[in-house]
């Protein structure tokens, strides 16, 4: 038989799992980003994918510096949580907190590298929102 505790994880699995599949779920294509009446050849393109060839290089290192920019935000919540909880010496929190700069640092040195901002890493995941948090 199951305790009040497991029943409530379960059910509490089962509202990410629902929530996840609703993130997930493929949406239909908006308004401005289906070609013209008739469809014809200048109809304009659907905004979704863009391949050209032009711009592959920056788009890909765009994608990645994305997903850097994530990682560097998430390791640093993580670190201000360890401080919070008082997890750290003094000594590490000085260590984490110029590492955790210098990575910041760098990540601005590549997007200048490549004619990016940090606001060009912030994806618009439609009707999720911006993936990263706006800059404070």
């Amino acid at each position: 038989m199951a305790t009040e505790d497991e029943d409530g994880r379960t059910r509490r699995l089962d509202e990410v799992a629902e929530a996840a599949a609703r993130a997930f779920r493929l949406l239909p294509a908006a308004p401005q980003d289906l070609p013209g009446p008739g469809g014809g050849p200048d109809a304009a393109p659907a905004r979704r994918i863009s391949a050209d060839p032009d711009t592959v290089e920056r788009d890909l290192v765009r994608l990645v510096l994305t997903l850097v920019e994530l990682l560097r935000q998430l390791m640093e919540r993580q670190a201000l949580h360890r401080v919070d909880q008082g997890d750290l010496t003094e000594a590490e929190e000085e260590r984490l907190g110029a590492t955790l700069m210098v990575l910041h640092d760098r990540m601005v040195g590549l997007c200048a590298q490549y004619g990016l901002t940090m606001e060009d890493l912030n994806l618009d995941l439609g009707p999720l929102g911006t993936l990263l948090p706006p800059a404070d």
